[in-house]
């Protein structure tokens, strides 16, 4: 076996080293982009199945000689192209933002401590790594003080696990704990990090519950259209009509069916989501995340980062019973300097008592599962950290001046004596005093948990500090139901998480395992769950989450685990985030009626005329107007109307309300059309106008229903679609295979129709879809 190179320690590769290395291929590589590369974007926008469909009807349309039917193709390019068009502008924008959020690797070379990007490092590179950091490559510990790693991403285990030197380290792993070296042994292919990038993501997403009912949709119309099309030719054939009716009437039938403009609006309404959201400095990481935002009803909160800044400053030191002041803080500067940790709390304690030189000889860093540090030094061993998570049992006076202490907002830790630094708690602790740290409010802290009180989503603080002080710092911050608190240090290895969800809005003293299970009661009790989080104790809870937000200054095993990165780390930023995805879904589910009309009506007819005589009611020419406006250009204003009323699942509650009997409505008419044609022997040309009247007349009913409640944008709409559907009969008419409608005996015929249209529409959907909404079971 060839013997391992290892540069030396805080020396690191020399730059020849590095280009040797990147000469022979042994350089790391970058994760997968989040968004796809401009030629997959083009790819699987163009080579879509009903992109082939339409273009073979094109093809069709073409053997005939009657050119203008080919409009319709136009419509299609147009909606692939406004498609790649908004994926390309999100792309960009996410991948802005994914650089700004990316973080750097602390890697020695040539003696210096350099941050380098992760596809920068080389086999062999000297990280130094700190808590919170996400391994790039594989590795080997070259030197430690403490070091722990969260494997869990590979083992499943959620338990930390000590590294010593000479222990080997997984790409993917997190430290928790510690601070240590390591040695790149695999980069690139070479790593586990190829198979695990995202692997977290990917085990807990469900896939976006609009996007599910669209694609089965799809699904179905996919084994519908073809042998329904053929169907229709064989038969139109088989009556001795033309082989160009033929075909017409069968292209007709066919796009019809094809529901392309709702994907297409899916598509770009959540695309256009992502880019509004990166211009609010928000990467989105995934599309359908944006959904699953829109109906989160609970919001986790973690403590820090999130109610408060984030800016811990150090307030005091109380001594504890007969110790010396100035004796306490001195030790207590000795032990910080020793164990020389990097959270908020450390770094404030070192700025306001300064760092001594120390030799320690043993040395036990902040794990987010001891909830304490401590080192040894002078003989002697000093321990600091959450009194439950010190102390057996907390002695009843130090609990008593500590609740008082916490009730005035203060956060607490114990500065203690131990006589071995054992774990998971020090060994007969003895308090020395009370280390007094105060958090600052977020400026808009208030202003931001009102607004999503109001907008029905309930909040809850899940934190692993004091439950008093996280209370009390919850009351300031106006989140209702502050006051019912629980230390989860004192529920037992077994509790009921069900009842504590359902009796507490503020959980303290929380392990890292117990907010995973928190999350998941939620769940249980039907609930879509949110949580905000910045540091490695939230990685568990992040995971299980439905939807799960990381602050930009939180560490990047946060930050590549989150469906959404705050950019600035402004939790202010959520409300437009919430904002955005309500408006997104509740409009892509309000329009989506309009679209599976012309579905729903085509396949009904197509059903209908393989059995009559009669030729299929419509050219494609005459679906344009329809097709145009009463849903395409009406659809895409109403997808950028506001809306922040919270998901109700209404996708299917739509269609049956507003499609259905606007379906039913069309095909009616349409065969009346049909009938009074054969009786006053009207021509194929006017009985296909007066359908095409009748069509638009009932979808114009159907938009109106759809854009309520109404305001005068929305009657500005209707009214300009209605205007220029009007004005297509009056002036389009040889452009659209349209007979003029300026004649009596027609007339006759079609005014009736047009009276009665809008009450037995509203009958049909009074009756007819409220009867089969009573039927079924929503959610």
């Amino acid at each position: 076996m060839t013997e391992r190179y290892l540069p030396p320690l805080e020396h690191g590769l020399t730059a020849a080293e590095v280009q040797a290395r990147i000469k022979a291929g042994q350089q790391n590589e970058p994760l997968p982009p989040l968004t796809r590369s401009i030629k997959q974007i083009f790819r699987d926008n163009l080579l879509t199945l009903f992109n082939a469909i339409n273009v073979l009807l094109g093809g069709l349309v073409l053997l005939t000689g009657s050119y203008k039917n080919l409009l319709f193709l136009f419509v299609v390019i147009m909606n692939t192209a406004i498609g790649i068009f908004q994926e390309i502008r999100a792309k960009r924008q996410v991948d802005k933002l994914t650089i700004l959020s990316a973080a750097k690797n602390q890697v020695w070379r040539d003696g210096q401590l350099v941050a380098l990007d992760q596809d920068e490092l080389v086999q062999d590179d000297l990280l130094s790594v700190t808590r919170g950091d996400q391994l790039p490559i594989d590795g080997i510990v070259r030197a430690t003080t403490a070091l722990e790693v969260d494997e869990s991403q590979i083992t499943g285990e959620a338990e930390p696990v000590i590294k010593g030197n000479g222990d080997s380290l997984t790409s993917g792993s997190v430290i928790i704990g510690g601070h240590g070296v390591i040695q790149a042994t695999a980069v690139g292919h070479g790593s586990f990090i190829k198979q695990l990038a995202r692997q977290a993501k990917q085990n807990k997403r469900t896939s976006s519950q609009l996007l599910t009912i669209i694609n089965r949709i799809i699904k179905i119309l996919t084994f519908t259209i073809i042998p329904l099309g053929a169907a229709l030719f064989i038969s139109t054939l088989m009556r001795g009509q033309g082989q160009n009716r033929a075909i017409l009437g069968t292209v007709a039938a066919m796009v019809g069916m094809i529901p392309e403009g709702l994907v297409l609006l899916t598509s770009v309404a959540l695309a256009a989501g992502a880019f509004t959201l990166g211009r609010h400095k928000v990467l989105v990481r995934e599309l359908p995340a944006i959904e699953a935002l829109a109906r989160v009803d609970v919001l986790c909160l973690d403590k820090t980062g999130t109610i408060t800044s984030g800016q811990l400053k150090f307030d005091r030191v109380e001594p504890w019973q007969n110790a010396d002041l100035q004796q306490v803080t001195t030790r207590l500067a000795k032990l910080m300097s020793a164990i020389n940790d990097d959270n908020e709390t450390a770094q404030a304690l070192q700025m306001a008592l300064g760092k001594p030189a120390v030799t320690p000889t043993e040395v036990l860093p902040f794990s987010s599962s001891r909830k304490w540090s401590g080192a040894s030094f002078d003989e002697q061993s000093f321990v600091i950290g959450a009194p439950e998570f010190i102390f057996e049992t907390v002695p009843e006076t130090l609990k008593q001046r500590i609740a008082v202490l916490a009730q005035d907002g203060y956060r607490v830790l114990v500065f203690a004596q131990t006589s071995a630094l054992t774990t998971p708690k020090p060994t007969a602790p003895q308090a020395l005093g009370l280390i007094l740290i105060t958090d600052e409010l977020r400026p808009n802290a208030k202003a931001t948990f009102g607004f999503f009180e109001n907008q029905d989503v309930a909040l809850k603080v899940i934190s692993g500090d004091n439950p008093v002080t996280v209370a009390s710092i919850a009351q300031r911050a106006g989140i209702h139901g502050a006051d019912q608190f629980i230390d989860m240090s004192q529920v037992g290895t077994q509790p009921d998480y069900d009842h504590l969800v359902a009796a507490y809005n503020v959980f303290g003293r929380v392990t890292p395992q117990q907010k995973a299970k928190l999350i998941q009661a939620y769940q249980r009790a039907d609930h879509t769950v949110a949580m905000t989080g910045d540091g490695v104790n939230d990685l568990l809870a992040l995971r299980q989450a439905d939807c799960s937000i990381a602050m930009a200054t939180g560490s990047e095993a946060t930050k590549s685990l989150a469906d959404f990165v705050l950019i600035d780390s402004n939790f202010d930023a959520m409300i437009q985030v919430l904002n955005e995805g309500r408006r997104v879904i509740n409009n892509i589910e309000r329009v989506a009626a309009l679209y599976l009309i012309k579905t729903m009506y085509s396949v009904a007819l197509t059903l209908i005329f393989i059995f009559m005589s009669h030729s299929y009611p419509f050219e494609p020419i005459q679906l344009t107007p329809i097709s145009s406006l009463m849903v395409g250009i009406p659809t895409f204003f109403l997808a950028l109307q506001p809306d922040y009323t919270r998901i109700t699942g209404r996708f299917m509650k739509q269609v049956m309300e507003i499609a259905v009997p606007s379906a039913i409505c069309v095909v009616g008419y349409i065969l009346a059309i049909d009938l009074l044609g054969t009786e006053f022997q009207l021509t194929f040309a006017a009985t296909s106008t007066l359908s095409v009247l009748l069509t638009g007349i009932i979808s114009l009913n159907a938009l109106l229903i759809t854009a309520r409640p109404l305001n005068r944008f929305k009657i500005g709409l209707v009214v300009l679609m209605a205007t220029l559907f009007t004005l297509v009969f009056l002036f389009g008419g040889s452009i659209f295979s349209l007979v003029s409608l300026i004649d009596w005996q027609l007339a006759a015929v079609y005014l009736p129709l047009m009276i009665s249209a809008y009450p037995v529409f509203v009958i049909l959907q009074n009756g007819l879809g409220h009867r089969i909404l009573s039927k079924i079971k929503w959610r």
